[in-house]
């Protein structure tokens, strides 16, 4: 059993539309297409058992919640003031492009260093000094406390906001004050985190920043055309997947519900504008990036040794049951250890990681140094459970022994945005798998 969280931002609201700072302001509402969105975000969660609702008690996230629950068909949520937006007392109201000009050298700390953006501010018992981020971290900590010690193996749905949705996320993940910049939430996305335990164990990723239901299928970068956008895709099902084998390096291809999951991703991506497309050369992710490049025929396949799975070496063909028997303990020592475990006559996760980074690397330089791309550039990228897992530790700013807190659906997209003119990259959207069959991911848990 685990703890199932459903993390959803308000609708669009009026301040989102005027550009303004909102933080624990309570002036802004919902427009109609947050209303719109809200009640979208409804439908796209029929079907899932919730034991709880919280959301937070200002009005646009709680004016999504109750829009949320009529479409349920649930009683309206428990509002908890842990779910408030980040507090910029210096900035509420204001639009941001009047905040850059009042405050230039605090703007560029919250672009590039939010953690360390420092606010004074006036009441009636004089000045007092916040740090927003390190006090949303704060918040999100005690959050998780509350909500894990209390709901323990059950399901539970939040509405919040972009900064409380990003801490709660980043501080489940273990990724730091840091990671804050590295992701995004856009209005009524959905994301999920699973909690096999108590507050301070692992929490994974399902899905992060899902927007499919709203009838976009990822959300818009944040400077369009300043972005090099890479779509991950891990490949279709085989048998061994769905038998729970080791397969690694050993070349499986597709079965029918692979090529089935091929067919629909490729649909989910027909309308996106690619210019290239690489693929590991083994059978099942080179299939998968084939049935995709139906829909795109003028786009070349380009093959990348270093994107093939990880060698288990003597564990390949192998179930767990019998990897146990040969080897006791190091499939427990893989789930909870994963960087200490060398594969007998394999690899060891370091060394996955420095060949799929070094190349992760090489692919998007050579695409922001292509003169024949058009901007925003948009990448396809076909690999693997455990080469995307490493990527996404990569661009998350995490490290091999954090390699299970993503998951990795047969099928599933994941959207990575570089900014052309260097800078943090953004994980936009992760283990995408609306297009097989709704929020929750049910592809085959497998083997690697």
């Amino acid at each position: 059993m685990a703890t199932k969280v459903v993390i959803v931002r308000h609708g669009e609201s009026t301040f989102n539309v005027q550009g303004r700072v909102q933080g624990h302001g309570d002036a802004s509402t919902l427009t109609g297409k947050g209303i719109a969105g809200a009640k979208q975000v409804g439908q796209a969660l029929k079907g899932i058992n919730f034991d709880q609702f919280y959301s937070s008690p200002l009005r646009r996230a709680y004016e999504t919640a109750l829009e949320i629950s009529y479409q349920l068909q649930v009683s309206p949520p428990e509002k908890t003031d842990l779910l408030k937006e980040i507090f910029l007392p210096a900035w509420e109201t204001l639009k941001f492009e009047e905040v850059k000009e009042k405050y230039p050298e605090a703007y560029q700390h919250w672009h590039s260093s939010p953690q360390d953006l420092r606010m004074d501010y006036e009441t009636p018992e004089g000045t007092k000094t916040v740090y927003p981020l390190r006090d949303l971290f704060v918040q999100a900590q005690a959050f998780w406390q509350f909500i894990l010690d209390k709901h323990q193996d059950q399901t539970i749905l939040l509405v919040g906001h972009s900064g409380i949705n990003r801490a709660l996320i980043c501080t489940a993940l273990g990724m730091g004050l840091e990671g804050y910049i590295r992701l995004q939430q856009a209005n009524c996305a959905i994301n999920v985190l699973n909690f096999p335990g108590d507050w301070g164990e692992p929490a994974q990723l399902e899905g992060f920043n899902l927007t499919s239901h709203l009838g976009d299928p990822f959300p818009t970068p944040r400077f369009k055309e300043k972005t090099l956008r890479l779509l991950l895709v891990r490949h279709g099902e085989t048998d061994w997947n769905r038998q729970g084998k080791f397969q690694g390096q050993i070349d499986v291809p597709l079965n029918a519900t692979g090529r089935e999951q091929g067919a629909k991703v490729a649909k989910f991506l027909e309308n996106v504008p690619l210019q290239f497309a690489i693929t590991s050369p083994l059978l099942r992710p080179k299939a998968t990036a084939e049935a995709i490049l139906q829909f795109h025929p003028q786009i070349e396949l380009g093959l990348e040794p270093e994107l093939a799975e990880i060698s288990h070496g003597a564990w390949e063909g192998k179930l767990e049951p019998e990897v146990e028997a040969e080897y006791p303990g190091e499939i427990e020592r893989w789930r909870t250890v994963p960087h200490e475990v060398q594969m007998p006559a394999g690899e060891n996760l370091q060394q996955v990681w420095d060949r799929a980074i070094q190349a992760w690397d090489q692919i998007i330089e050579t695409a922001k140094n292509n003169p024949n791309y058009t901007k925003p550039i948009v990448g396809l990228v076909v690999a693997h459970d455990a080469i995307n897992k490493v990527i996404l530790c990569h661009v998350a700013g995490l490290g091999p022994e954090e390699f299970w807190q993503f998951k990795q659906g047969n099928g599933a997209v994941s959207v990575i945005d570089y900014p052309l003119d260097g800078g943090t990259p953004r994980l936009q959207a992760m283990n995408i798998t609306t297009h097989l069959g709704g929020v929750l991911d049910r592809t085959a848990a497998g083997a690697l």
